[in-house]
């Protein structure tokens, strides 16, 4: 499913619909995960139907499912050291393909 052509409100549904499986695969009640999380009954109702939630909520109700993984997709680890560029004696430079001769 390509959710770059998704509007963000169709996002913020597929992302509610995502916690509310995870909360369902761990055989949690709303109430069980809202008290667990500190956060209203209101404010996960809100998350799971898409319907504008903070990103606080969000945080909270993946911290109470234990899904804090889920987060490593939004900021991948840098594959390159920053200290290992300022060693590097010769900047990187863009690749050309090879010159035909005539």
């Amino acid at each position: 499913m390509d959710l770059s052509l998704k509007t963000p409100e169709e996002l913020q549904k597929h992302l509610g619909l995502g916690v509310r499986a995870i909360r369902l695969g761990k055989n949690l009640s709303q109430n069980e995960l809202s008290s667990k999380g500190g956060i209203s009954n209101r404010a996960l109702t809100n998350l799971e139907n898409g319907k504008g939630s903070s990103l606080e909520t969000l945080v909270r109700a993946l911290k109470a499912l234990n899904a804090t993984d889920v987060i490593e997709h939004f900021a991948p680890q840098s594959t390159v050291s920053p200290m290992a560029l300022l060693n590097n004696p010769t900047p990187p430079r863009r690749a050309r393909k090879p010159r035909r001769v005539r």
